[in-house]
């Protein structure tokens, strides 16, 4: 059965909700949840998910939200990590395995982190059993591709299209499918413009999809209530679940 994989943003519109919401993607099916990470700048975002991070900032989110939330749902749902590298780095790689660990978190994603740079962490995540996730994209050559996913733990985030999230834009896929294909048999999920209309064509020939501004562009609607946002947003991940598994 392909996967499903979740973004939502950590602590919008507040802690508890995330901690609701993340609880009711997993009966509904999501199978890893990315817990995202508000930044001032997430470069590899569009505006749906920008927004998100900005309210959740101007609410107070703190990094201590992120801990809370995660020690709560991680042993009910496999969790991830998903942030740029500035918190990480300003408060410590170490400091974030170790909590991980802790708490069960199974990996990080963090987008503006080099590959090259990457590697420099790699052993830590090993020596933790944490996986830090790697990305290809359509750009990849097929060397460079072989480069990435050598040693890719738990699965590799295929990016479907060179720009940021949520943009309606489609490029072929297969090439850079068969290249990974070639070189390991770590899951292959894909990101980047899936959502109900879009998740069936895009999970062919890979393992898994990864969906956040289709859930994040609900989580800003101010007409709804919180329970009526969790209800639309489990409601869409049990669509999309059902969508690539047919």
């Amino acid at each position: 059965m392909k996967k499903l994989v979740a973004y939502i943003t950590t602590g919008y519109p507040e802690k508890q909700f995330t901690v609701d919401l993340a609880l009711s993607l997993a009966e509904a099916g999501v199978d890893s949840l990315e817990l995202g990470i508000p930044f001032s700048d997430p470069v590899a975002d569009g505006p749906v998910i920008e927004a998100a991070n900005l309210f959740a900032l101007r609410n107070g989110f703190k990094m201590a939200d992120l801990l809370e939330v995660s020690e709560t749902i991680a042993p009910e749902i496999d969790t991830l990590w998903m942030g740029y590298f500035n918190p990480f780095y300003h408060r410590g790689i170490d400091f974030f395995l170790d909590r991980a660990v802790e708490y069960g978190v199974s990996g990080f994603i963090i987008p503006d982190l080099p590959h090259e740079e990457g590697a420099t962490y790699r052993s830590k995540f090993d020596k933790k059993g944490v996986a830090l996730i790697e990305f290809v994209a359509p750009t990849d050559s097929r060397a460079r591709i072989a480069e990435l996913v050598r040693d890719a733990r738990k699965f590799i985030y295929m990016v479907a299209y060179a720009g940021i999230t949520g943009a309606e834009k489609s490029e072929s896929l297969e090439p850079i499918i068969a290249a990974v294909r070639e070189h390991t048999d770590t899951p292959l999920y894909i990101g980047f413009g899936v959502n109900e209309k879009t998740a069936k064509e895009k999970a062919k020939g890979v393992d898994g999809v990864i969906v956040g501004s289709a859930f994040v562009r609900i989580l800003l609607k101010e007409n709804l209530t919180n329970t009526q946002k969790i209800d639309k947003i489990t409601a869409l991940a049990r669509q999309i679940k059902e969508l690539i598994n047919e």
